[in-house]
């Protein structure tokens, strides 16, 4: 029914702009707030540690973000992988697509349940594996999302 592209791609995925900088922002702006917070209003020791530690946390976690959502994700006919060359999981490893409502999945994203337990991995904003799931979304384009977890759906049940 669809045909993949000259690269044997069916379908990608890639963080929207808008949210990609939301994002960043919020947990940028949050970092530096604690830090500001905490050198302008000295609180005790333990509090200065603690609120320091998660400011800088905060900080190093949004650029981990900001760099992890310059990857986009790719659906061939085998498997769903990044830019990176990391396989998110293999089309016949996957039992079931979740993205209904009350799912257990990331924001504008879709859950894929496997067979087995794959090793721990994730890339804040774009995708997380734990377990034997797999959760694509957070910052991700919510249509091309969509598209492509009704494409894996269709692989499988094929």
């Amino acid at each position: 029914m669809f045909q993949p592209d000259e690269d044997g791609i069916y379908a990608q995925v890639e963080a929207s702009p808008a949210r990609r900088i939301f994002a960043y922002g919020v947990q940028f702006g949050l970092g530096a707030l604690l830090i500001y917070v905490t050198l302008a209003l000295p609180p005790s020791l333990p509090w200065m540690i603690f609120m320091l530690g998660f400011g800088i946390m905060m900080l190093w976690q949004a650029e981990r973000m900001r760099r992890a959502t310059t990857v986009t994700l790719a659906l061939t006919e085998t498997e769903l992988r990044d830019s990176t060359g990391t396989v998110l999981a293999r089309i016949d490893e996957i039992r079931s697509v979740e993205r209904g409502t009350f799912a257990f999945k990331p924001s504008n994203g879709f859950s894929l349940v496997l067979h087995n337990k794959k090793p721990r991995a994730w890339l804040p904003g774009l995708w997380w594996r734990i377990g034997r799931r797999v959760g694509v979304g957070g910052v991700t384009n919510a249509g091309q999302a969509k598209f492509m977890a009704e494409r894996i759906n269709m692989m499988i049940r094929a």
